[in-house]
C-alpha cells in the first residue's frame, strides 16, 4: 500500500480530491513503482521521483476499459532514471 504522503501528492497530480478512490490510486502506485523496481530503478530513486510516478498513475487511471498502457513520456523517464541508477551502482 503506498504510502500517504505519496499518495496525497499523486492525488494532487491528477486533480483527485477526498478519499473516495485512495485504494484504486495506491494500487496503481504499486503497479506503477513496481514497474519501475523492475526496470531496474532504485527504490531511493523512486521515492524522489513523484513526479513519474504520478504520471505512470494517471496514464493507467486515464485508460479506458480493457485498455491498459504507459503513455511514452512515462516509458522514455523510466528508462533515463534505470540508466541513471544504473551509473550510480555502478560508480560505487
Amino acid at each position: 500500500m503506498a504510502d500517504t504522503e505519496l499518495l496525497e501528492k499523486v492525488k494532487a497530480f491528477i486533480g483527485q480530491t477526498g478519499n473516495d478512490a485512495d485504494a484504486v490510486i495506491s494500487g496503481y502506485i504499486d503497479e506503477v513503482t513496481d514497474f519501475m523496481l523492475d526496470a531496474g530503478i532504485s527504490a531511493e530513486k523512486i521515492s524522489v521521483s513523484t513526479g513519474t510516478v504520478a504520471r505512470g498513475v494517471s496514464d493507467l487511471w486515464d485508460n479506458d476499459a480493457g485498455e491498459v498502457k504507459f503513455s511514452p513520456y512515462f516509458f522514455h523517464r523510466v528508462a533515463q532514471l534505470a540508466m541513471k541508477s544504473n551509473a550510480e551502482a555502478n560508480s560505487s
